[in-house]
């Protein structure tokens, strides 16, 4: 059989295209642009001015600002940790390597509500180290150290996971090149291995500051709900929504659709540079070989 005839076998035929085309839109539409677009209607539903009202009202800032402040405070220890075990998992052999990989996955497996509760179990008021910390006068649970700790939970494995595959296939051979010709290991992992790993951070570190600015569950049961202090923007807009503040509801749901573009539009980017790159990788390599 010639290729043209193998090509044309395997070919799906073009109404099955266009039908698999159109369902995927229309999946598309329905669960994604139509949240959207009911979101800003409903948003700007009684105009600019009281659009503009609800996001300038002081519980909203709040709001805004803590769950921005959280993020702040998260990202950098996700990196830290996510660099540290994606680099001790890809780079060396030890014992409990398994676990540790295990133990990374964790947080998809629990639920957020479960989360919030085991911390306040442990630094409630009734905890496990609560008394001490009441005696101490350091408060933990319905302040900002909670949120932040559960959020860095929830968030802990999105850097790990895009760098554990991305490490794998690199392999250890450039950075046993750089400390063969005598490369310190600050030095090694600077200009070696973050460049090489770049791209990869930047992508989990987007995942997890989307994952940090939208999570509800785990934060809505540490926060305590206090109003202009606790509250982060998703647990504004379920306020809002309950008082039948609709207006206010989907003007602080709308910064958070936006924060959500933006993000998507920063994924996109990054995607559309790692593939450029590993193109360019290959047809580097392809140019060595020939």
């Amino acid at each position: 059989m010639s290729d043209a005839a193998l090509r044309r076998a395997n070919a799906e035929p073009r109404w099955l295209r266009h039908l698999l085309l159109a369902v995927g839109l229309g999946f598309l539409f329905i669960f994604l642009l139509l949240p959207l677009l009911a979101v800003f209607t409903e948003a700007f539903s009684a105009g600019w001015r009281a659009y503009l009202r609800a996001l300038q009202d002081d519980e909203a800032r709040s709001a805004v600002g803590l769950t921005l402040l959280v993020a702040v405070l998260v990202l950098p220890l996700n990196v830290c940790f996510g660099v540290a075990a994606a680099w001790a998992i890809t780079k060396f052999d030890f014992r409990g390597k398994s676990l540790l990989i295990t133990l990374i996955d964790l947080p998809f497996a629990v639920s957020p509500v479960v989360v919030g509760l085991v911390f306040l179990l442990i630094f409630g008021a009734q905890g496990l180290f609560g008394p001490w910390l009441a005696a101490n006068g350091i408060k933990i649970v319905f302040a900002l150290p909670a949120i932040v700790l559960v959020t860095m939970f929830i968030t802990l494995p999105f850097v790990a996971r895009e760098l554990i595959p991305l490490m794998e296939a690199q392999g250890k051979e450039e950075e046993e090149a750089a400390v063969s010709l005598g490369a310190p290991g600050w030095q090694m992992f600077r200009r070696v291995t973050l460049p090489n790993i770049r791209w990869g951070l930047l992508y989990g570190v987007i995942l997890a500051n989307a994952r940090a600015m939208g999570e509800f569950g785990a934060v809505s049961v540490v926060s305590g709900h206090i109003r202009g202090e606790t509250n982060t923007l998703p647990l504004h807009v379920e306020i809002l929504y309950n008082e039948y503040n609709a207006v206010g509801a989907f003007a602080s749901a709308s910064v958070l659709a936006l924060l959500a573009l933006v993000t998507l539009a920063a994924k996109a980017i990054v995607e559309w540079r790692m593939r450029r790159e590993t193109r360019m990788l290959t047809a580097n390599l392809a140019a060595e070989q020939n």
